[in-house]
């Protein structure tokens, strides 16, 4: 059989689970659950509750939201018993995870707002915490993340809302599993594989997954230890495989040996969470006294001190100074975040040594983030020569070893010299496999012409590094007009955002006074913004492999004096257009209104309010910013400098942003391969680096070819006759909008290399997104449809310069064109209302515009004030009769779609049903009734509303 009914999975599933230690146990409906849940209790608790003892219980249950509830599920528990006594017991057992109760139950109904089904549910202690969802073979797993999503809004927080405590959900369709935390702010980009200590998966449910990631003391390990409460955002967060197998390499080398050791996890790839779990866990360990995290650079300083904090909220108290880290190192601080260069001065200066002295014989635990810096075998001598009892760990994405080793005053010192043994690999390709980071896409841009004798030879880019021509104005005059002409195909139009990095600061400044000079001309609009050095100007010509950092001579935000005057002048002026950009007040008169404008920048490049950062060194490494998409390179670099640049741009955010873009002016080629082959392995770089821009032209025209096969013409879609004809196509057309997604971030893409017309492909995607509406209109019938949980991934559809702005400007472009002209720009508005998802719904009322009100309007500049006027009558009118035909109260239905705008939540059936003026509808008629009045508010809403603001 090439599929696998659900049924059948299911079953030989919960017969796998039942072999190894989960009893099996029949459970039909919350009253079950709950009978249930007391039996457990009182068997891992071993007491007995009566009826009134339980209901305290589950009032304790009942409250907070999941996040809430996760830290409720991982306390000890008080409640007074009926006799008055003091009754504490446990929900799960933490300490010992084994030590729990462990169930496997299928097809559980719970009733919400809809009444829901579930596949296989585990139950620790009685308490539903792994939730398993199948689909059936062939199907895309995304349909069961989409289903699980819909019982999350359903049905999981109703009544005694039990399955909010769910602290792992997996999904599978057989052949692939993946599993991922109880956290409905993730995408499906968020789900992990599970693998062995090599990183292999183990995707099969039946074959390796179920019995090496379901077995009860590992899933209770991973539930008790490997969850992370994330209290910035209020967010559970499960490690992955790898994070998980580097946590507990270190554990266990702490709890059996005082050797020393390193993780090798590819820049990109969630360290600081790794860490912090490391961390976490070794600082309650009874023989540690203190774990101290240990950073270079005083903005990693600020941003890892904010993430440990995040992750658990007052786990690190910041130090600004060496005093406040030697008074940490005094008292009861378990864990310290600190720079090198603080703990530098705390174990040299005479003024601190009585006091550190005294922790000479304690066990103390180092763990280096991106222990690759040069300054790292200095700081090691320092700690040996001072600490009798330390032991030390190293993360890093990118290792030095004897490849790339750079001498120094200590001579060349590797990784594996200064921490001992690698504990643990995970590598660019693995991360890349695994859809943990995204592929680069590297293009060498520039040709030099040399003059010899009479001829004229090209010389390619990679045979011409010269200081003269590498800084000639004409030369960076063209570099300037190249990224100003590129710049919105690279990053979709400004979805992602971009930073330039160049090789000097006297190169900053020349570039930073063209792209100004340029944005004064009104050449282009891009929004720049610069920070540089606090120290004398420094050339990076070596290319040593290291990204020297200029705040990193500074253990403080310190002042600014050393940079020279006509520079620090420069950067006055440059910060001065920066305010007056964005209302604020920063300059480098006062160091710490330096250092909140470095924070500033930083956050505004996270929330794609900079298009372009300028840099030399600052923010190449440790930056992490999945809305950067580009980096430009005009600077050499080498080894891990390359990398550690490069991963500025390829960390996941969403379909759209389908690789990480690389456009480098300068002779890099052989470096870059170079690079990745030492960071990965020796037939790594086809993987790493995206393959020619001619390869994905012939394998859209492949596509091209394999969905006219399905549907030959567009008018051949409206003629599929079944739903999974229409899923087919759906797929077909879906892969064609992924690889026309990457392709057009190319600077050479042209519509002329495809076998497709442009025309053709927007006539195809208007037939799509009919689709994708009849799915949503159809969501109020009784029967689900297969096409319901299809990924459609309208964000490859989605362009934000097509808005109802741009739309009026083609109708004021109508007036006064001959008639020729403005039939063309009529059918160019009709082809884009049918072809961006976001303006389907006001297709027919914008064409209605068109037609009637248009040709009336004698100057074009009152089109805006006339089409607002006429979208103002025709949302009256389409209100009233809404709630004339629904027979709703105006007065409540206005504040119910008021409440919807601003919570963002649907409502649920009884608040809509009690709109309803007059006789309630009857219990079998409740559901069609009230779908059929959430679709017309949400439709009214989109139709309406979305996207009328300011309208963008």
């Amino acid at each position: 059989m090439s599929t696998q009914p659900e049924q059948i999975l299911e079953n030989q599933l919960v017969a796998q689970l039942s072999t190894i230690g989960y009893a099996k146990v029949k459970i039909a409906d919350e009253a079950a659950l709950l009978a249930n849940l007391k039996t457990q209790l009182e068997k891992h608790n071993n007491i007995t509750f009566s009826a009134k003892e339980f209901e305290r219980v589950l009032n304790i249950l009942s409250k907070g939201s999941v996040f809430e509830k996760a830290k409720t599920l991982r306390e000890k528990q008080h409640i007074v018993r009926d006799n008055g006594d003091n009754l504490y017991f446990e929900f799960i057992n933490t300490e010992h995870w084994c030590q729990n109760e462990y169930q496997v139950t299928q097809q559980v109904t719970m009733e919400g707002s809809y009444k829901n089904r579930y596949d296989v549910t585990l139950l620790i202690n009685g308490l539903p915490l792994v939730q398993i969802e199948l689909k059936r073979r062939g199907l895309e797993m995304k349909e069961a993340f989409n289903q699980i999503n819909r019982y999350q809004r359903h049905s999981f927080g109703a009544k005694s809302a039990l399955f909010q405590y769910v602290q792992i959900f997996v999904i599978s369709n057989g052949v692939n599993t993946k599993y991922y935390a109880n956290n409905r702010n993730q995408s499906f980009k968020q789900t992990f594989y599970w693998t062995d200590k090599e990183n292999k998966r183990l995707t099969n449910i039946l074959n390796g997954f179920t019995s090496e990631f379901l077995e009860p003391c590992h899933i209770s390990k991973m539930i008790c230890k490997y969850i992370v409460m994330n209290e910035a955002h209020k967010i559970l967060m499960v490690l992955r495989p790898y994070q998980f197998y580097a946590v507990e390499s270190i554990i266990d080398r702490v709890q059996n040996s005082s050797r020393n050791g390193y993780i090798w996890h590819t820049t990109g790839s969630g360290k600081t969470l790794t860490s912090f779990k490391a961390s976490q866990i070794i600082m309650q360990l009874p023989q540690v006294k203190k774990v101290v995290f240990v950073v270079d650079r005083k903005d990693l300083d600020y941003q890892t001190t904010k993430e440990f904090n995040s992750f658990s909220k007052g786990s690190v108290d910041g130090t600004d100074n060496t005093k406040a880290l030697v008074k940490q190192f005094s008292d009861d601080t378990r864990l310290i975040v600190t720079t090198i260069q603080k703990l530098n001065t705390a174990i040299s200066k005479k003024k601190y040594l009585a006091k550190m002295e005294k922790l000479k014989e304690e066990r103390i635990v180092f763990i280096f983030d991106e222990c690759h810096r040069s300054q790292f075998g200095e700081t090691h001598n320092r700690i040996k020569a001072f600490f009798n009892n330390y032991q030390m760990f190293g993360f890093t994405g990118t290792p030095i070893f004897a490849d790339n080793a750079v001498k120094n005053e200590l001579g060349k010192r590797t990784t594996k010299e200064l921490f001992g043994d690698c504990l643990h690999k995970y590598v660019i390709t693995d991360a890349i496999k695994d859809e943990n980071v995204l592929k680069f896409s590297v293009e060498y841009v520039g040709k030099y012409r040399k003059k010899e004798s009479a001829t004229e030879i090209d010389i390619e880019v990679e045979d011409i590094d010269r200081k003269e021509l590498m800084e000639s104005p004409k030369r960076l005059e063209k570099i300037v007009d190249y990224i100003i002409a590129n710049h919105d195909r690279k990053t979709h139009n400004r979805e992602f955002t971009g930073m330039f990095c160049v090789s000097s600061i006297d190169m900053l400044v020349d570039y930073y006074d063209i792209f100004q000079r340029k944005k004064e001309e009104g050449q282009h609009n891009l929004k720049i913004a610069t920070i540089f050095s606090y120290v004398a100007n420094e050339d990076d010509a070596d290319a040593n492999g290291y990204i020297p950092d200029e705040m990193a001579t500074a253990a403080e935000p310190g002042a600014i004096y050393d940079l020279n005057p006509h520079k620090r002048d420069k950067l006055e002026s440059y910060i001065g257009h920066y305010n007056q950009m964005f209302g604020s007040n920063f300059t480098t008169k006062d160091s710490q209104s330096f250092y909140n404008y470095y924070n500033d920048i930083s956050k505004k490049v996270k929330e794609r309010k900079i298009d372009i950062l300028l840099v030399v060194n600052m923010f190449l490494t440790g930056f992490d910013s999945p809305t950067l998409s580009t980096l430009y390179v005009d600077k050499n670099l080498k080894y891990h400098g390359l990398i550690q640049a490069y991963s500025r741009t390829n960390r996941i955010i969403n379909e759209q942003k389908s690789q990480g873009n690389i456009v480098v002016f300068r002779n890099l080629k052989q470096v870059t391969d170079q690079a990745i082959t030492l960071f990965s392995n020796k037939e790594a770089i086809e993987v790493i680096i995206m393959e020619p821009y001619e390869d994905y032209a012939e394998k859209f025209n492949e596509a091209y070819t394999a969905l006219l096969e399905i549907t030959p013409t567009v008018n051949s879609v409206n003629d599929l006759v079944s739903e999974e004809d229409e899923l087919e196509f759906i797929k077909a057309f879906r892969e064609l909008m992924r690889l026309k997604n990457t392709m057009t971030t190319f600077a050479n893409f042209d519509w002329e290399d495809l076998d497709m017309e442009e025309q053709l492909f927007n006539d195809f995607r208007s037939k799509y997104l009919d689709l994708w509406q009849k799915v949503k209109q159809d969501h109020s019938k009784e029967k689900v449809s297969i096409l319901e949980d299809v990924d459609f991934e309208l964000e490859l559809i989605h362009r934000d310069d097509i808005n109802v702005t741009y739309i009026l400007k083609l109708l004021a472009d109508m007036k006064g064109a001959n008639k020729a002209e403005q039939e063309a720009k009529k059918k160019e508005v009709v082809d884009l209302l049918a072809g961006e998802a976001h303006l389907r719904s006001k297709r027919e009322l914008i064409e209605r515009f068109i037609q009637e009100n248009l040709p009336v309007i004698e100057d074009s500049d009152n089109i805006p004030q006339e089409f607002d006027k006429f979208w103002t009558e025709e949302q009256q009118k389409a209100f009233e009769a809404f709630v004339k035909e629904e027979n709703l109260s105006s007065e409540k239905t206005q504040k119910l779609i008021e409440d919807y705008l601003y919570a963002e939540r649907e409502p649920l059936r009884d608040e809509l049903l009690d709109l309803i003026e007059g006789e309630k509808p009857s219990v079998l008629k409740r559901k069609s009734i009230g779908d059929r009045i959430l679709n017309k508010v949400v439709l009214f809403v989109e139709t309406f509303i979305n996207g009328m603001d300011g309208r963008g």
